[in-house]
């Protein structure tokens, strides 16, 4: 039986993780976590912003409604606090179309 790889989860990701993650400057996200309450990332004793996986998602959430579909940020903080649920399922499905994606790109290559 072949050895599989587990996927590694964090429990916290830096404020580097982060930017990296999204591509975009610290102060961007650190201006959405004082504009989007959903954003609440630990600080350690140096203050420093650790961030969990569920701040991750909030942030491509945030990042999709702005960014992709071109809300305002005023536009998706309501859209937040009336579709919460809904939101969240979307942005679900939205993360495993990708992963399909990324599967089907390599393997295009492949062949």
């Amino acid at each position: 039986m072949p050895y599989k790889e587990r996927d590694i989860n964090k429990m916290y990701y830096t404020m580097g993780e982060v930017t990296e993650m999204f591509n975009v400057n610290a102060s961007q996200i650190r201006f959405y976590e004082k504009e989007f309450d959903i954003l609440q990332p630990k600080k350690n004793k140096k203050g420093n912003r650790l961030f969990t996986p569920e701040d991750i998602e909030n942030l491509k959430i945030i990042f999709n409604l702005v960014d992709e579909k071109g809300f305002t940020l005023k536009g998706a903080k309501d859209y937040l606090k009336n579709n919460k649920g809904d939101v969240k399922e979307n942005q679900k499905i939205i993360d495993s179309l990708e992963k399909l994606k990324g599967f089907l790109v390599n393997l295009a290559q492949e062949l």
